[in-house]
């Protein structure tokens, strides 16, 4: 049993303009993703194909009717923002009032978190680019609310086996979800959704959810998503589209945030009997342990028993050694592993993983700042050091310069980030679509993550090459037809032969 499995990452970054704090977050936004465009696309533009999205299938077995639907909702529409698909396989669009970027389809959360940190890079060089032609600067934030009420979304998506009943995946991933943010929140001053009560919490996102289970991802935010849209051969798959994540900088954060999500969806799948640790007010629970940085914070089950957050998520470690025994491959040992470590240090002093996860290395400055200049939690200057903390500019945010002085632990190098920003993985169809991206750049008329359209020298019309198989399209199956191929056109009469 594995961690391996498709996944990958969406982030909405925080944007403002340097000198403007009315200005239009998305003008700003379009302004930042053309700038990418012209600055690394020399050639054609290819657009992405909304054709068959499905934003409103719900997973419980009925579509909502677009006429209720909020337009946030309503992804399958072309609304002609600022949208670019690049050549390691990646996304990089305007989303209403943010610019996102979601990663290429990865197979391990090491490669998730790698090409998760190189859209990081992207944003920043997008940044740049744009300060470049036509200023004022722009700067952005890995974080997920502005502190006045709204938030934006740090998205994961796991594609499960379609045949894996969802109610169970609700039952046994409440509780997980609930309590993995002692791991992988990112840490924010101020209680509420507006952040106007006085403290310091775990997570950036829970005070904005509101119910268990629920289809939109801006209102109502539910704890479990149950959009049913996959992206693939829906006979086969469905993608659980997961919005309860705040936004990491932390790679070991990330890293166990992906992995573990991904050994609990394996023991869900394969019928592993895990523990009922079903909890009696999920929304109430993710906010009280949220709330408590202690770890101390108790939340009480249906079977009458009290847990932390940190009981969960040593219970849920507990089944996960249990199932995985001693067939773990590499990937699935880091992430047991790190684990274990990360919740024996947090049950001691959580200050011992200030040097690995977002929530305790904020909380460790903001106390130095306390401590010097004498700081309650209701003082402004907390707030301006938690956000800086967000600021992807090596040269002012603050996780940077934890970093940059040791103190805060890496897993990966800065040249693999570089080629990451360029290359796709080599073990999914973002493979193929990133070599014709980059192999046949004035071919290629649209693509999407299940699609690569070409405008072909004598064809009338446009030619889709379906990749609904998200592990076909990787470079063991189609790399010698890119050495073979100079054109588009060999390419696609190879395949439509094959």
């Amino acid at each position: 049993m594995s961690v391996r499995r498709v996944m990958g990452t969406e982030t909405e970054f925080g944007i403002s303009v340097v000198g403007s704090p009315h200005a239009n977050p998305m003008v700003a936004s379009t302004r930042l993703v053309n700038a990418y465009a012209s600055a690394t696309l020399k050639a054609r533009r290819a657009r992405w194909d909304f054709e068959e999205e499905s934003p409103l299938r719900d997973a419980r077995g009925f579509d909502m009717s677009r006429s209720v639907a909020d337009p946030s909702q309503l992804t399958d529409e072309d609304l002609g923002l600022a949208n670019v698909i690049l050549t390691n396989g990646a996304r990089l669009y305007v989303d209403h009032a943010h610019p996102e970027y979601s990663t290429p389809e990865c197979t391990n959360p090491r490669d998730v978190v790698l090409w998760d940190k190189a859209g990081d890079q992207i944003a920043l060089d997008a940044a740049r680019f744009a300060a470049a032609v036509e200023p004022p600067d722009l700067v952005l934030y890995k974080n997920n609310t502005d502190n006045k009420g709204a938030s934006y979304g740090a998205h994961e998506n796991y594609l499960v086996n379609r045949e894996t009943p969802f109610n169970d995946l609700v039952r046994h991933l409440t509780p997980f979800f609930v309590s993995r943010q002692v791991i992988c929140g990112a840490g924010r001053v101020g209680l509420g959704q507006e952040g106007g009560g006085h403290g310091f919490q775990l997570s950036q996102r829970a005070d904005f959810f509101e119910v268990e289970v629920g289809l939109e991802t801006t209102l109502k935010r539910p704890i479990i998503n149950t959009r049913d849209e996959p992206h693939a051969d829906a006979t086969r798959f469905r993608r659980l589209h997961v919005i309860i994540g705040d936004a990491n900088l932390s790679e070991h954060a990330m890293l166990l945030k992906v992995g573990t999500t991904s050994i609990v969806l394996a023991m869900i799948e394969a019928g592993y009997p895990l523990d009922d640790l079903a909890l009696t007010a999920p929304v109430a629970a993710l906010k009280e342990i949220s709330h408590d940085p202690t770890l101390k914070a108790a939340v009480l089950l249906k079977d009458g028993r009290e847990l932390t957050g940190l009981a969960l998520q040593q219970a849920y470690l507990r089944m996960a050694q249990d199932f995985v025994g001693s067939s773990a491959d590499e990937h699935t040992k880091e992430v047991l592993l790190l684990w274990e470590e990360a919740l024996e240090l947090l049950a001691v002093d959580p200050m011992l993983c200030a040097d690995r996860f977002d929530w305790v290395a904020k909380l460790r400055l903001l106390r130095s700042y306390q401590q010097r200049d004498g700081l309650g939690w209701d003082d402004a200057k907390l707030h301006l050091v938690d956000l800086q903390y967000h600021d992807l500019r090596p040269e002012k945010g603050l996780y940077h310069r934890l970093v940059q002085s040791g103190r805060m632990r890496r897993l990966l190098g800065d040249s693999e980030i570089e080629e990451a920003m360029h290359e796709p993985p080599r073990d999914t169809r973002a493979y193929f679509r990133g070599r014709c991206l980059s192999q046949y750049p004035d071919q290629v008329a649209a693509a999407s993550w299940d699609s690569v359209i070409f405008d072909l020298d004598g064809y009338d019309s446009l030619q889709r090459v379906p990749t609904l198989d998200p592990l076909k399209g990787s470079e063991a199956h189609v790399g010698d037809l890119f050495s073979r191929h100079a054109t588009a056109l060999g390419l696609f009469e190879e395949l439509t032969r094959s």
